[in-house]
């Protein structure tokens, strides 16, 4: 798919993150994590950054230090995710905040959002950045156009789309698949009863009809297949949840 690359590793400290080379020219630092460089164990391991997961709370916590310490902040600021299209400003963020998106004008503070197969999304301009949860159900109810609308001109927009999990992977319904039979290349076809479904595609194909320049959108081309290398909640359950992270620079 044109945008399409296989992030490069960059090692800070102790962990390997994948910056966005596309956010850093907007002076966005822009990143996600892999399941590398924590203290977690067992499912967990070793860099789990759930709080939901039923990982021992203090190995979550000190992840969440090592993260937030190469991000360059003291904490990382992230929602109760609950796979809809609510967008929730930084500033009216607390610890009961539910949404699948959040955003801030704010520079110097670190915004995350953490993933298993759904796809984790950065976008950003000059004045704002906004992080995205966008599994199948994010995706339905528009969560990525409620994000957009935080921003004062889409063709501004430059997004980062991190690991998902792949199409040859992710098998639906055919009741799922339907949502999006409207969206070309985004069904594929599977087993009698079900189907297969590219999120990335249908991330893209969403964020372009809001008005964001396909040349401003840079696609992950690292998957969650597997579990290997980055948490897949359809690979392992339980499982922990890594993590894209954004940081305005002050």
């Amino acid at each position: 798919m044109p945008g399409e690359v296989a992030i490069v590793a960059e090692r800070r400290g102790n962990l390997s993150v994948y910056p966005f080379a596309n956010l850093r020219e907007i002076g966005v630092d822009a990143f996600f994590t892999d399941r590398n460089g924590g203290v977690s164990t067992g499912p967990y391991a070793s860099l789990n950054l759930g709080v939901h997961v039923r990982d021992e709370k203090s190995h979550v916590e000190e992840n969440h230090r090592r993260v937030a310490e190469v991000a360059g902040v003291n904490e990382l600021h992230i929602t109760n995710q609950v796979h809809g299209n609510e967008v929730v400003d930084l500033d009216a963020l607390s610890p009961k905040s539910e949404g699948d998106a959040l955003t801030t004008t704010r520079s110097g503070v670190a915004l995350a959002i953490l993933v298993a197969d759904c796809v984790p999304l950065v976008l950003a301009d000059h004045e704002r950045i906004a992080v995205v949860h966008a599994g199948w159900r994010g995706l339905a109810s528009e969560v990525i156009g409620e994000a957009v609308q935080y921003f004062s001109q889409p063709s501004n927009i430059v997004v980062g789309i991190g690991p998902g999990i792949s199409p040859e992977a992710y098998q639906v319904s055919l009741d799922v698949a339907a949502r999006f039979s409207h969206i070309a290349h985004a069904v594929l076809e599977d087993a009698p009863g079900h189907a297969r479904l590219d999120l990335a595609e249908i991330a893209r194909t969403q964020l372009v009809g809001v008005g964001v320049l396909p040349e401003n959108i840079t696609t992950s081309a690292q998957v969650t297949d597997g579990g290997e290398f980055f948490f897949s909640d359809r690979a392992q359950r339980p499982c922990g949840r890594f993590a894209l992270v954004a940081k305005r620079a002050s």
